[in-house]
């Protein structure tokens, strides 16, 4: 559980200078630029040297007319090419309209494509016509409504016979519709164009057709392949365009990257006469290095100072993990990143993330497919999630092997237990009574100790944030660690084992102290921190709010502890649901016994797979995080451009 240690960063210098500072911080892809305003406590007479990225502008329109093409660049090292800011926007605006020319050609036609296809799949409804549509449609006393009727308001027409004028005329027909046009007189025609919307009839733009529906589709048959070669001829100006200019347009979008980034840098220095203050953070290991390539610059002056003595500045935290660990840090960040002084929990949920997961999901064939699948998630798609399913189906295996299941299957195991341990079967069958009581109290078990070991921390990180008050007297501190533990080992003690532990010394001392020692947490932590106005404003107020709050976290020992309960309830999920896929199985016959057994297996490890990942997730996050863990920190995010 570790978090890289930062140094503080303080860059004082001529402006004169401030370029080559900003392209020494950026090209070191390692400093984390801060607010001046952070370091320094008054900056009123103090300017901000610059308040606009200068690059954002042909950046976008560089990128934007990219986009447009669909064509995608990776970034490459332009340490080497160093053109001035007029040369970048010369050709950013030279390149994006030239290519806005060539992708305005390209849809212009394919627009006219569209429309032609459309057209053509529309005038192929109205082949039986042999009457020029534009005519029709510009007649004076009579309308013409062209469109689509569905098949059963057809054969509904027959209750308007006596109407003469409401009559449709079939063109064409599909496997719903009947396509065609009925004609209305000008006076009678909102009467009978609300006959036909009550009939669902739809309306077909044929505007434009100077001939008969057969001419118009005959001469669309010959456009369309037309405007199909036109429209390839422009993507090949296009793909033609950036083969010529790939190399350039790659350099100088690089570079525009590159300038755009380290202008935030430049962004948060502040100017004071002609000098400059730039602030931020770098990880220790690099700031020797980093600090040798500043001196290099005549004007500039750089401190360091160790992130531990400058905590009131937030410094940005950058997770430091072993292999193990590695993976879970996306929980972490999810949750919220550490602050500077705060433990990284990241170990701690791999190792309680993965055993608890195990046992849930105890199945060794199923805990091996899942592993694999982890590993094809990360390999294939960098899918984070799959670099945490791969140790968790490792531990689900191993469970399996504790449970004696293999795809649910129960019993497969029972030579190996004989020749190893010289068991008859399995030394846990989970649906057994017993056993049943045995794995919830396990849970119960499991639950007590992990929320005891989550105090623990909480100490240890209380301490490390020189927080003794909280360390001492918080519910989750020393004296909730005995309060919780003495009343679980009393129960214990009492109910389990016959002991006669609850004696008043015991209540009084190991009970009723660290409850009053948490109820006036709050008084005791400020007196020891030294603080003048350590009492409340008013000892009943104080009262009265810490009873309702010693209420709630008296709730909180209970569920957080009964929460452990779903621990011991999926493994007897998982026995019942694989139980009801072999009576499935058994039913079908022997024809479909495999394929229901394989079905079923997929079916039960995908459902309980993210099922399970759910439920442990929600117990290190509601259950232990809560009492360690706070997650305000921020991320250390430096100035680094992605080259490919």
């Amino acid at each position: 559980m570790a978090v890289a240690t930062m140094q503080a960063v303080n860059i004082i210098g001529l402006v004169k200078d401030i370029d080559d500072v900003v392209s020494v911080l950026g090209k070191s892809g390692v400093f984390h630029p801060d607010e001046v305003s952070n370091f320094y406590s008054n900056t009123k007479e103090f300017t901000h040297l610059q308040s606009k990225n200068i690059y954002a502008e042909p950046l976008t329109n560089l990128k934007a007319a990219i986009d447009l093409t669909k064509h995608s660049f990776p970034l490459i090292d332009v340490s080497d090419f160093n053109p001035t800011f007029e040369e970048l926007k010369l050709f950013s605006d030279k390149v994006s309209k030239e290519i806005d020319v060539l992708v305005d050609d390209r849809d212009f036609i394919s627009e006219q494509l569209i429309e032609a296809k459309q057209n053509l799949d529309e005038t192929s409804h109205f082949l039986g016509l042999g009457i020029e549509i534009q005519k029709v449609l510009t007649l004076k006393y009579i309308n013409a409504r062209f469109g689509r009727l569905p098949k059963e308001s057809y054969d509904k027409l027959s209750a308007y016979k006596d109407n003469p004028y409401i009559d449709f005329t079939v063109c064409t027909e599909d496997k719903s519709h009947y396509w065609g046009v009925y004609f209305a007189p000008v006076e009678k025609t909102q009467e009978i164009d609300r006959v036909f919307s009550g009939l669902y009839f739809e309306k077909c733009d044929v505007i434009g057709v100077n001939e008969t529906p057969q001419k118009h589709l005959d001469k669309l048959k010959e456009l369309v392949p037309l405007l199909e070669e036109k429209l390839k001829d422009a993507e090949n100006r296009i793909e033609s365009y950036f083969e010529q200019y790939s190399d350039r347009i790659v350099k100088y979008l690089s570079k525009l990257e590159e300038l755009y980034l380290y202008a935030t840098i430049r962004n948060k220095a502040l100017q004071y006469s002609d000098s400059f203050i730039v602030t931020g953070w770098v990880p220790t290991e690099f700031a020797k290095p980093l600090k040798c390539r500043l001196k290099k610059i005549e004007s500039v002056n750089v401190n360091f100072s160790d992130g531990k003595k400058e905590i009131k500045k937030s410094p940005p935290v950058k997770l430091k993990n072993c292999f193990l660990a590695k993976p879970f840090e996306y929980y972490t960040e999810m949750y919220g990143v550490p602050k500077y002084n705060e433990i990284d929990p990241s170990l701690f949920i791999a190792i309680t993330y993965i055993i608890i997961f195990g046992i849930m999901f105890a199945d060794v064939g199923q805990g091996i497919c899942l592993s694999i699948v982890g590993m094809f998630m990360w390999k294939l798609r960098k899918m984070k999630i799959g670099k945490i399913l791969f140790p968790c189906g490792i531990s689900s295996a191993i469970f399996g092997l504790v449970f004696g299941s293999v795809f649910g299957f129960e019993d497969l195991l029972n030579p190996m237990y004989k020749a190893l341990f010289g068991l008859d079967e399995k030394p846990i069958d989970v649906m057994t009574s017993d056993s049943i009581i045995m794995i919830l109290l396990a849970a119960v078990g499991i639950g007590i100790t992990l929320v005891i070991v989550a105090m623990c921390l909480n100490v240890y990180s209380s301490i490390k944030q020189h927080n003794i008050g909280k360390a001492l007297f918080d519910s989750s501190g020393v004296a909730g660690i005995v309060f919780y533990g003495s009343i679980v080992f009393g129960c214990v003690g009492q109910l389990v084992l016959g002991w006669n532990v609850f004696s008043l010394p015991y209540i009084l001392g190991l009970i009723v102290v660290p409850y009053l020692l948490i109820f006036f947490s709050e008084p005791l932590s400020n007196l020891i921190s030294d603080e003048k106005d350590w009492q409340p404003e008013s000892w009943g107020g104080y009262i009265l709010e810490h009873l309702i709050e010693s209420i709630e976290f008296l709730l909180e020992y209970v569920t957080n502890t009964v929460s452990f309960l779903r621990v011991g309830a999926f493994v007897l999920v998982h026995a019942g649901m694989m139980m009801v896929v072999f009576v499935l199985a058994e039913t079908v016959g022997a024809i479909g016994y495999w394929p229901v057994v394989v079905f079923g297996n997929v079916f039960v490890m995908v459902l309980e797979a993210l099922l399970v990942s759910i439920q442990v997730l929600r117990l290190e996050y509601y259950e232990m995080f809560s009492r360690f863990y706070s997650g305000e920190g921020r991320p250390y995010e430096p100035v680094r451009l992605n080259i490919e």
